[in-house]
């Protein structure tokens, strides 16, 4: 790694500024899994945006399309009134993604990010019931606002917001209490008893796997019997697909495999294809019970993103070829990660799909192997609320030998921290 002029970014920026404190390189262009500095050095890119960048960096079809649409002045800002690129994705999302899974559900544009879509869905569920407090889960994380603190478990992020989190409740996430009790026994206790204390919640956030609070992967079983407590209480199911969702975990939503038919959906980050600021919030029509204009912002109609989003969709969802990509590379990830938790007694893998990584018992490990990685121009981040997890997301569309050489990186920056032999043809 070569110096680089970063003195404006140490002296003007932030101090809240994050990941350039683990990457103090200045990047200046990127294509498919890389990302090159302003010398030239290439680094291959596991983080993939926090998981905004699912079809890589500067993706050819994407970049025609937004092209052409930003050169022949296309409309970039509009609110929320009616535009060609928003009535063309409408049309994709209805025609490749709701209508072939049976789905009626009507799309909201709340903004450009994940917390936006998170604080519409609470608002959409406390509206549409009537009801104030929202239950979520131990080491979930929804957003950086402050409706999405609330339903976050993280101390560090939550004491960020510098005021009481109000009309949220935590339960334990899927085998959180191991062996002692059913994971919905309390829940389904004070639901049901007037005595309790606790007043029948508006809904359920849940992630199915947990991407910042550990890669923890629900089981499919636990999930449908939390929508069917849900069910049978009249409380709506949340489902924040911001990260694992848009194919991250193998089909488009995360939660499809599984059966589930959430009342609300949250996507952002991927939807867009091109690392553009866009998010939805999906809701059944039944409690679409907003008045114009209750909710709003400035930056709900992108039309940029919603040219790369309509190009994303037709390009890769209108079969099944990305998603016979993601199912190898998965098996191919996973097993080099299983050698990897075979070097550290009391280590494992987790995470589904591209959304994957390893948990170390030495909570120092993850971030030394994250570091090491770097040294050998690897990105990759740490999850977890000790940051115990090395975490891997690569490209969705990542090509098996581009993911065997970043693997090998990784893995010798594993054996180097834990003390393990070199890796054999390294």
């Amino acid at each position: 790694m070569t110096a680089t002029n970063t003195h404006i970014f140490e002296t003007r920026e932030s101090e809240v500024r994050s990941y350039c404190r683990n990457w103090p390189v200045v990047f200046s262009s990127a294509k498919g899994p890389y990302q090159y500095t302003e010398d030239g050095t290439k680094y291959t890119d596991f983080f993939s945006g926090a998981g905004a960048l699912n079809y890589g960096h500067n993706n050819d079809a994407l970049k025609e399309a937004l092209v052409e649409y930003v050169s022949r002045d296309g409309v970039t800002h509009s609110m929320d009134m009616y535009t060609e690129a928003k009535r063309d994705f409408l049309e994709a999302f209805t025609e490749i993604i709701l209508a072939p899974r049976g789905m009626t559900h009507k799309i909201q544009f709340p903004g450009p990010t994940g917390t936006n879509a998170v604080e519409t869905a609470l608002k959409t569920a406390r509206k549409a019931t009537g009801r104030e407090d929202v239950v979520h889960f131990t080491n979930a994380f929804h957003g950086m606002t402050l409706g999405s603190l609330a339903v976050t478990g993280n101390a560090f992020k939550r004491a960020g917001a510098g005021t009481p989190l109000y009309h949220a409740t935590s339960a334990p996430y899927d085998d959180y209490i191991v062996g002692e009790t059913s994971d919905f026994a309390w829940l389904k206790r004070i639901w049901a008893d007037s005595g309790s204390g606790t007043s029948l919640p508006a809904a359920v956030i849940v992630e199915t796997v947990q991407g910042e609070g550990g890669l923890k992967a629900a089981r499919g079983q636990w999930l449908k019997e939390l929508q069917e407590l849900c069910r049978e209480y009249g409380v709506l199911l949340i489902v924040d697909d911001v990260q694992a969702g848009c194919g991250r975990t193998g089909k488009f939503f995360s939660f499809e495999e599984f059966g589930l038919d959430p009342d609300i959906i949250t996507l952002s980050k991927s939807i867009s294809g091109y690392g553009l600021p866009m998010a939805l919030t999906l809701m059944k029509p039944e409690v679409d019970d907003w008045e114009p204009g209750e909710h709003n912002g400035t930056f709900r109609g992108h039309n940029p993103a919603f040219v790369t989003g309509t190009k994303a969709l037709r390009t890769f969802w209108a079969d099944d070829t990305l998603e016979q990509n993601v199912a190898a590379r998965t098996e191919q990830l996973h097993e080099r990660l299983e050698v990897l938790a075979g070097l550290a007694e009391g280590s494992e893998v987790r995470g589904r799909g591209l959304l994957s990584g390893v948990a170390f018992r030495d909570l120092e490990a993850a971030e030394n192997i994250a570091k090491a990685a770097f040294r050998r121009n690897l990105l990759v981040e740490t999850s977890g609320p000790s940051s115990e997890v090395v975490k891997v997301m690569p490209p969705l569309t990542i090509t098996e030998e581009e993911l065997a050489a970043g693997l090998d990186l990784l893995e010798d920056a594993t054996r180097e921290v834990l003390g393990a032999p070199a890796r054999a043809g390294a």
